[in-house]
């Protein structure tokens, strides 16, 4: 175990390396910290803490800069969580409250992310399978030619045209749309089927036909759903940290051009706490000079999708983790009122 006085060399040294982005030296320390021990005493505590691994020497000059393991133990025993300022959130509430749509609310989200901590932003969509029913519209188009428009508890709509066996009356559409929210609006995907396989029989015989047509388009619009989307900003951020990456950042452009490995470093935030990976801790290797912040967001206490960012593992840690976490509260604040 690090002793107190070591942990407050290594918070100085990733404030400082973080702050200036010039390898760290141990005069230049106790300049501009409070440590309240001599020159020597840090040089010996940075011999220390380079020993072990959390700092290193990138070349002959006296300074150092943090490690990934550094890094890590700064973020888990040495970092607050930067709280937004009233303006700053105060402005977040303002942007984000004016979107139109669930598309508009992701976009907003991507380019608040992006400009927030000048970091590349992610954002995942909803995730249907984790959404619950929020209304079921059926619209008649012509006697043998519906619309259905499924309306998520996130704000996700998704529209299906049905060409109907038969012509279906008002009356019938009427029932038809009263008895099927009766029994899915509220309630989990993955229960809905369970839930109207009953209910063709409850119906005239010459109607029949055309409920079940209705509840397989339903069905399908449940399934076919559930791939993942994510929306991405502000890649030109990492032109500012060329210097950050060892030899091009080409590595991190086309890991964030793969889907599925943001999905996968997104899936590795937990449900409702925040997530960090810093650099080879991210599985894939073009992302091993990076650091990931990653939390998951909802209209309720269950997190319905995640949203993060992917920036230089030289990162402003708490000042990150306090703009993703508060940008999550107010989207998950927008998805619920919506």
């Amino acid at each position: 175990m690090l002793s107190e006085r070591r942990l407050e060399v290594l918070r100085a040294i990733v404030q400082d390396y973080v702050g200036t982005e010039e390898p760290v030296g141990s005069k230049a320390l106790t300049e501009r910290h409070q440590l309240g021990v001599s020159p020597a005493t840090v040089r010996n505590d940075m011999a220390a803490l380079e020993d072990e691994g959390f700092i290193a020497q990138p070349h002959t000059s006296a300074g150092r800069i943090p490690t990934d393991k550094g890094y890590r133990l700064f973020v888990d025993r040495l970092a607050g969580v930067k709280p937004l300022s009233t303006p700053e959130r105060r402005a977040i509430q303002n942007f984000l409250d004016a979107s139109v749509d669930l598309d508009d609310v992701v976009a907003r989200t991507v380019r608040l992310l992006a400009q927030l901590t000048r970091q590349v932003a992610v954002v995942q969509y909803p995730s249907l399978t984790r959404s619950t029913v929020r209304h079921v519209e059926l619209l008649s188009l012509a006697p043998a030619r519906l619309m259905l428009v499924l309306i998520t508890d996130t704000g996700r709509v998704e529209q299906r045209m049905i060409d109907c066996p038969a012509p279906f009356g008002e009356t019938s559409l009427a029932d038809l749309r009263a008895r099927l929210n009766s029994r899915v609006v509220g309630r989990r995907f993955a229960d809905v089927p369970q839930l109207v396989q009953e209910l063709p029989e409850s119906f005239e015989p010459e109607d029949r036909g055309t409920v079940s047509t209705v509840l397989a388009t339903l069905l399908e619009t449940l399934v076919e759903e559930t791939e993942e989307r994510l929306m991405i900003g502000g890649t030109a951020n990492l032109t500012r940290f060329g210097h950050d990456f060892p030899l091009t950042i080409r590595p991190v452009l086309e890991a964030l051009e793969e889907q599925v490995v943001l999905l996968k470093l997104l899936g590795e935030a937990t449900e409702s706490g925040m997530t960090v990976r810093i650099g080879h801790e991210n599985a894939h290797e073009g992302l091993s000079s990076t650091s990931v912040v990653a939390v998951g967001y909802g209209s309720g206490d269950e997190a319905v999708a995640k949203l993060g960012v992917v920036g230089p593992t030289r990162m402003d840690y708490p000042g990150t983790m306090g703009a993703v976490r508060a940008v999550a509260r107010y989207v998950g604040q927008i998805l619920a009122e919506s």
